[in-house]
């Protein structure tokens, strides 16, 4: 596996952060445990909605991406909520023994690093704004 500081520089900035790439790295994880979930109705459209929360991590970060920084910390911030969602959503699948623990206790670790990744993100952008500074868009793509 290519090591993530060879990784060239590529044309979208949000495929350039780490993020970005924990967020698919998890949406990955939650295809597993669909492909793995029994053949019940019930339980598939159940993880139809897990598959929708943890896609909104990686599509909000790449749109908010192209925006100007104070657009960005939104997008980011409904990245995070989508975070939250898919903290629900791991704890009702626990609860109803749709994952095992120790599913379980990954997806919420998982999760944790990703909204600890985010707010330190958001906490860049927030800092690197000069008041008074205009926030025209700024994106490259």
């Amino acid at each position: 596996m290519e090591n993530e500081h060879e990784r060239p520089t590529t044309f979208f900035r949000f495929e350039d952060l780490r993020i970005y790439h924990k967020a698919l790295e998890y949406v990955d994880w939650v295809y597993l445990m669909a492909k793995n979930s029994e053949d019940d109705h019930f339980m598939q459209s159940f993880f139809d909605r897990f598959v929708i929360s943890a896609n909104g991590i990686p599509l909000n970060i790449a749109e908010g991406s192209s925006r100007n920084k104070s657009q960005f910390v939104y997008y980011l911030k409904m990245a995070k909520s989508s975070v939250r969602e898919c903290v629900v959503v791991s704890t009702i699948a626990q609860n109803r023994g749709f994952i095992s623990d120790s599913a379980y206790d990954d997806s919420k670790n998982r999760l944790m690093e990703m909204t600890k990744m985010i707010g330190a993100l958001i906490g860049s952008l927030q800092r690197s704004v000069k008041p008074g500074e205009l926030d025209d868009d700024e994106g490259v793509d």
